[in-house]
């Protein structure tokens, strides 16, 4: 691995967008609590950071929060320390090398299902730190996979997404199923996935059909609950009681109102997983599609708590 190399602060930060020209003493309130002074990030670079991550609001989607609701919401302690390893700063790459390397490959023995310390695993971990590090002789848009984290979730939700997403690919590499879609004639690109190689750059082209697809099991899953459970959970989602609230409603013990919603989001879980398993074709009623292998399932639970949080108010129509 070639060796850090510090960068001059200040070079790369862009003018701010538009839509965070007014939250300026957000973002300062932000990069204080970031204790992005710690890895030597200033505030420009710092700004610069959410400022890619604010691009991912959609504007015109009336759901989509206030500028002021999703900076609020960030994991700003995680993005800072991401954006000054994509910097170089060598104290942030050392600090991010010995506390997230072990919980790499821990995740990828977990994703394989072998040891976290067998060859497999760090083979697996190892290759996702040598891209998050980035080399120095490329443009900087592809220097680094820290570029690609915008703090919606926290780091290491991210990482084992990432992780999960490299063996997906490896299983699809190696099975000769459905290719990535190409431009006619893309033999480079060819290539490098038969290699094992993918430019950090490119996003994955199946996450918005699992996020559908995640969606639409919800959905699925929340009818098989026994209409109790159900209502124990617009209760509590939904109307936003408190548990001693739904336990005088329902004549239960608040410890049991407790018990009760652990339980039944274990058997949600259960529900979507099971038909994540069995394929979309028992989902939304069309033949012809394979069910997800546990990465893919993996996945679709990452991407859901970074994209898609639940709005039971639109699983539960009529409620408030």
């Amino acid at each position: 691995m070639h060796l850090m190399r510090e960068r001059k602060k200040g070079t790369t930060p862009g003018p701010h967008s538009e839509v965070l020209a007014h939250c300026k003493p957000l973002i300062d309130h932000l990069f204080t609590e970031s204790n992005a002074l710690r890895w030597g990030l200033s505030l420009e670079e710092f700004s610069a950071a959410l400022t890619r991550s604010a691009k991912k609001i959609s504007t015109g989607n009336r759901s989509s929060p206030a500028p002021e609701e999703f900076l609020s919401s960030l994991h700003v302690q995680d993005l800072a320390l991401a954006s000054a390893c994509a910097e170089g700063r060598v104290a942030a790459w050392e600090y991010f090398v010995a506390t997230y390397q072990p919980y790499l490959r821990a995740a990828a023995g977990a994703i394989l299902r072998c040891p976290p310390a067998s060859p497999n695993a760090h083979e697996l971990a190892d290759s996702l730190l040598a891209d998050l590090y980035g080399l120095a002789d490329r443009p900087r848009a592809v220097r680094s996979l820290f570029y690609y984290f915008h703090g919606r979730s926290s780091l290491k939700t991210w990482l084992r997404a990432v992780l999960a997403q490299r063996h997906v690919d490896a299983i699809r590499a190696g099975a000769r199923l459905t290719p990535w879609p190409d431009e006619p004639g893309d033999a480079v690109a060819m290539l490098n996935r038969s290699s094992g190689a993918r430019p950090p750059a490119t996003p994955d082209p199946h996450r918005h059909r699992y996020l559908s697809l995640f969606t639409r099991t919800i959905e699925v899953a929340l009818a098989l609950l026994d209409p109790l459970d159900a209502e124990r959970l617009r209760l509590y989602y939904v109307e936003q009681h408190t548990l001693a609230e739904i336990g005088r409603r329902l004549s239960e013990h608040e410890s049991s109102v407790s018990r009760n919603l652990e339980r039944i989001r274990g058997q949600l879980r259960h529900h979507v997983e099971e038909l994540l398993r069995r394929g979309p074709s028992r989902v939304n009623g069309l033949p012809g599609e394979a069910g997800l292998s546990a990465a893919e399932i993996s996945l679709c639970f990452e991407y859901a708590a970074e994209d898609v949080p639940i709005d039971f108010t639109k699983l539960f129509p009529g409620s408030r």
